[in-house]
């Protein structure tokens, strides 16, 4: 269904995946630790035939092209994911800072805005993707209506730019589905995020998926879970539909 295009940004060449009609509402699609790769491309393919225009860059661009940074081996394979992650993916995933990120988000916006009609988008995000998803709905209130967070590590923190302290500032509905007994989002963290959303009066959904894995709607690894992943597409649909 899509096309490879490039993307400018101040630091360089960014490839993005875009998939769906021009003129329908835009979506912004933020990648999973994993990199821009077969799935992601797949899961864009099915919010776009939804009726939606989706854009999913490679955010990792300072470090190479897609396919130079995807996994070798095959992640559904015992031991492979582990593997692949501990080959530097940590180092992009925590470089990837919000001095860095944030003028990317206005590259990412702005070409999503010239194939996608007129009126707000929408912002999902998976992994670590979850966080720039929040993030730049803080960047854009006015413009991100709608932010889905799935499998999202590291949303509430201690630092002065924890991802969930830019809830107050946006005008987005959000829904999560975090992984159960992720350690990079525990329960204390999941609850913290409730008070965000509730002290900044954000229509919104916050769930644990019992018994999915950090990573469940990647059906390309070992910790795939089809049950977890179809409610995810289903929350993420409702959400898309009342706000887009």
């Amino acid at each position: 269904m899509g096309e490879t295009i490039e993307i400018q940004t101040a630091d360089g060449s960014a490839e993005a995946y875009l998939t769906g009609e021009a003129g329908r509402p835009g979506v912004l699609f933020y990648i999973d630790a994993n990199g821009l790769r077969p799935r992601i491309e797949d899961m864009a393919d099915r919010i776009a035939s939804w009726g939606y225009i989706v854009l999913a860059p490679n955010v990792f661009y300072r470090h190479g092209r897609a396919a130079d940074l995807a996994p070798r081996q095959d992640l559904r394979e015992p031991g492979a994911r582990e593997a692949f992650m501990a080959t530097g993916v940590m180092d992009r995933v925590l470089g990837l800072t919000p001095d860095l990120s944030g003028p990317d988000a206005e590259a990412w916006v702005a070409a999503l805005a010239e194939h996608a009609g007129g009126g707000p988008i929408g912002v999902t995000g998976y992994c670590m993707g979850a966080r720039l998803a929040v993030r730049t709905a803080g960047q854009f209130p006015g413009t991100v209506a709608a932010v889905g967070g799935f499998h999202g590590g590291g949303l509430v923190t201690d630092d002065p730019s924890s991802p969930h302290l830019a809830i107050d500032g946006s005008t987005a509905e959000y829904a999560f589905g975090h992984a159960d007994q992720d350690r990079s989002m525990p329960v204390e963290a999941v609850e913290a995020l409730e008070r965000t959303l509730d002290q900044a009066d954000r229509p919104h959904v916050n769930e644990i998926y019992a018994g999915a894995a950090h990573g469940y709607t990647m059906a390309d690894t070992s910790v795939y879970d089809e049950a977890a992943t179809e409610r995810h597409f289903g929350v993420l649909r409702d959400l898309l539909a009342r706000t887009l």
